[in-house]
């Protein structure tokens, strides 16, 4: 009788299935073939748009505010300003998750 619990996988069927995983990615990466010119395309379209809706978000709710408030202080540009740290957090995000897959396709090839 073995030591092992009965619910508990024996190392090598664990290790079986991660080469299978690691061989399908391969596979799927090889399928696909290096990135087009489209797909960097798209990829400055998302980070750009990921920059440029928060800091038009804020701005427009910053400009809403002056209207609606009559403080001598102006939400405008303190909104804008923090609508663009967002984007470019968003924009980071994103590049960052790409680079990731990027080397994590590199690095199973």
């Amino acid at each position: 009788m073995s030591d092992r619990p009965h619910n508990e996988e024996p190392k090598d069927h664990s290790l079986a299935d991660a080469v299978g995983v690691r061989a399908a990615r391969k596979l799927a990466a090889r399928k696909r073939g290096p990135p087009g010119v489209y797909a960097g395309l798209g990829m400055i379209g998302l980070v750009g748009w990921s920059v440029v809706v928060p800091t038009l978000l804020g701005a427009g709710l910053g400009v809403w505010i002056d209207g609606r408030t009559p403080d001598q202080h102006r939400w405008t540009l303190a909104l804008l300003i923090a609508g663009l740290c967002l984007g470019c957090v968003n924009a980071w995000y994103w590049v960052a998750k790409e680079d990731r897959a990027m080397h994590e396709d590199d690095h199973d090839e």
